[in-house]
């Protein structure tokens, strides 16, 4: 099923023939975690582990590798929130071609110093991906190359589609198809493939609330902050997808905790938007469900903002407010008394001139690892109890 400039099953097959010894055929794990908390069998293709930590590579190198020799001569350019950059950079090295990448001023610096580190000149530009995408084709005309969209073009959406084979042939037993969309390419060139190889699966595209009309235009999954995608690739997904669903950003969060605490993998926000969606029922079906984790390229700062906001979303670390007598061992006996109630105090904030705290006592704030959301309810009563004021910060 193809609209009539999509590309077809030979043009998605050819690109497996390019990538073949390029792009890792990356595994798909049962997990039991996720099959008990959704009520169904749960799967999980882990394209976190491609080369580059994200599926892009399929599209990149499919494209770079289809350009003559003059063209790669003369050089190519892309603009990218950072997946595709990397991947751009990365391809433009083994085939020997010169690359510039233009990324958005707020890029996360894991991505940004990975795409030079592939040897690619890198330029930060604009403060959205729709701005740095005007600013990478304009230098394009000016400057000659070939700019490699990533998701406009029926060659990146091929290589992305080999994923689509790949699992086809992975996963006998499967209902639906979870998968993220930002600008469209991913899910296109996998749903043109299933549809071509499996017709009667479920497939279900995932966008991040804060980036549709109406959001916030902010969102932990930078992977997938487009604001809408492309042309071509909207006509494809209006023909190949049974349907599109939106998840919020403090979901996504709790996603990437549970991965990465349950199942040992790191993935990105993009990365975790589809298992958001199973946990959270949107994605429709009953049966085995697979979410694909299309990257794990999540900068260290973000990973540890979203690690503390997903345990506090599971009840698992508690953030308060408390106030003690201004005088010594006050604070060591309220320690004294939480440590018997087996809590890990992760950090202890003294408040001195806090505005309310009266004269005479400390305002205290704690950081405290807990069991569950009960168990953080039976602290803050127990604290109570012990007469100590608290308020919830987390």
């Amino acid at each position: 099923m193809a609209t009539a400039t999509a590309p077809g099953l030979p043009e998605i097959e050819r690109a497996r023939e390019r990538l073949d010894g390029v792009a890792r055929v990356t595994p798909v794990y049962p997990s039991e975690t996720f099959s008990r908390l959704a009520g169904r069998p749960v799967l999980l293709k882990a394209e976190n582990l491609q080369r580059t930590g994200s599926f892009k590579i399929r599209g990149a190198y499919t494209k770079l590798s289809s350009l003559d020799p003059e063209q790669r001569a003369a050089g190519v350019v892309a603009s990218s929130a950072g997946n595709h950059g990397q991947a751009v950079a990365w391809a433009a090295r083994e085939l020997g071609a010169p690359v510039r990448i233009f990324m958005p001023q707020d890029s996360p610096m894991a991505k940004v110093d990975a795409t030079r580190s592939y040897g690619a000149e890198v330029e930060l530009t604009g403060l959205a991906f729709e701005e740095t995408l005007e600013t990478a084709q304009a230098y394009v005309e000016e400057s000659g190359g070939t700019f490699v969209h990533p998701y406009e073009d029926t060659v990146v959406i091929s290589g992305q589609g080999t994923i689509g084979l790949e699992l086809a042939e992975q996963v006998d037993e499967l209902e639906t198809v979870v998968m993220p969309i930002g600008g469209g390419g991913l899910a296109s060139g996998i749903s043109l493939a299933l549809r071509a190889v499996r017709p009667g699966l479920r497939l279900v595209g995932v966008q991040a609330a804060g980036t549709r009309p109406g959001g916030t235009g902010f969102t932990i999954a930078d992977g997938i902050a487009v604001k809408q995608p492309g042309d071509l690739t909207m006509g494809i997904l209006g023909e190949t997808l049974d349907d599109i669903v939106s998840i919020e950003d403090e979901q996504i969060a709790e996603a990437i905790v549970l991965l990465a605490e349950r199942t040992k993998l790191v993935v990105e926000g993009a990365g975790a938007v589809g298992v958001a969606a199973i946990l959270a029922g949107l994605d429709g079906g009953s049966g085995p469900v697979l979410a694909l984790l299309s990257g794990g390229n999540i900068d260290a700062s973000t990973m540890v903002q979203v690690m503390r906001r997903g345990l506090a979303l599971s009840g698992r670390y508690l953030v308060l407010l408390t106030r003690v007598l201004d005088r010594p061992g006050e604070l060591a006996k309220l320690l004294v008394q939480l440590a018997g109630e087996r809590v890990s105090i992760v950090e202890v904030e003294h408040q001195r001139e806090a505005a309310g705290i009266p004269v005479g006592y400390t305002g205290v704030e704690l950081t405290l690892l807990t069991r569950d959301p009960e168990h953080c309810e039976q602290l803050l009563a127990q604290m109570r109890e012990w007469g100590y004021p608290v308020e919830r910060l987390d």
